[in-house]
C-alpha cells in the first residue's frame, strides 16, 4: 500500500536533492573547524522531503499545506547555505550549479502544491 506522500512528484525528487547536497558535503574543501554549518546545511536540505511527508501525515490539508510552507522555507535556507558555501570556496561552481537548478524545480513544484490544496474548514 505504501505513504501517501510517496505519491507526489515533489516528494520523490526531494529526498534525491538532499542525498546529492549530502553528497557535496562529504566532498568540502574545509577542514571541517566550521561543523556546525555543515550540519545546518544537511539538515536543512533533509527536511524539505521531511516536511512534505510530516505535512502528508496530518489531519487536514490546512496542516498539510502549513508543513509545505516549512518544506519551502527550509529549501530557501538551504539555497542561502550554499550560496554562502560558494562564497567560502568550499563548493565548485557547477556543483552549486547543479544544486541551486534543482532547487529551483523544486521550488516550483511545492509552490504549484501549495496554490493547489484548498484549506479545509
Amino acid at each position: 500500500m505504501g505513504f501517501a506522500f510517496e505519491e507526489l512528484k515533489v516528494y520523490q525528487r526531494a529526498p534525491d536533492f538532499a542525498v546529492s547536497v549530502i553528497d557535496i558535503v562529504d566532498e568540502l574543501d574545509t577542514h571541517r573547524k566550521h561543523y556546525r554549518l555543515i550540519e545546518q546545511l544537511e539538515a536543512s536540505s533533509s527536511s524539505v522531503a521531511l516536511n512534505i511527508a510530516e505535512g502528508k501525515g496530518r489531519y487536514s490539508k490546512k496542516e498539510f499545506k502549513r508543513f509545505c510552507y516549512i518544506a519551502r522555507g527550509s529549501l530557501y535556507e538551504t539555497v542561502s547555505m550554499l550560496q554562502i558555501f560558494r562564497k567560502k570556496k568550499w563548493i565548485e561552481e557547477t556543483s552549486y550549479s547543479k544544486l541551486y537548478n534543482e532547487a529551483e524545480e523544486i521550488n516550483k513544484m511545492l509552490s504549484g502544491l501549495i496554490n493547489s490544496i484548498k484549506d479545509s474548514i
